[in-house]
């Protein structure tokens, strides 16, 4: 296995509390969290605690994409780690580390790390998925 990341940084139009806790709320949650442009709602259930479980169902057309993970560190409002699982992410230990930077009370950077893919088409599919996300992220809390 290749130890392969995806990298991403982005300015957000919002404040940092308002981003961070986006990703703890499954209403907020479910509207960003898409890997495609096209995709649907995800559907979202979690447990957001240390240790807390998740599973967040992706839908693509008549296709369904589950992905699972436990929160390994939540700490409020700087840093979101978590295991990641899903049928193109099946490591052990893939892990996404989201650290959020405050640039001033209406603006919040906000740096994604995902680490270990299976291979190079997994990697390169994930980073567009992430670059998705934070794109719709940004729309929503703006």
């Amino acid at each position: 296995m290749a130890e392969l990341s995806v990298n991403i940084k982005k300015i957000l139009h919002a404040p940092i509390e308002k981003v961070f806790d986006a990703w703890l709320n499954p209403k907020m949650l479910s509207k960003f969290m898409r890997g495609m442009p096209d995709m649907a709602e995800t559907d979202v259930e979690m447990d957001a605690r240390d240790g807390g479980h998740f599973k967040f169902i992706m839908h693509l057309g008549d296709k369904i994409i589950p992905h699972t993970g436990k929160y390994l560190e939540i700490s409020r409002p700087d840093k979101l780690i978590f295991t990641w699982e899903s049928q193109y992410s099946v490591v052990d230990n893939s892990t996404v580390t989201l650290i959020f930077t405050k640039i001033d009370d209406h603006k919040t950077n906000i740096s994604l790390s995902h680490v270990k893919f299976i291979d190079e088409e997994a990697r390169s599919g994930h980073e567009d998925g992430w670059g998705n996300v934070l794109d719709k992220l940004n729309e929503i809390v703006s």
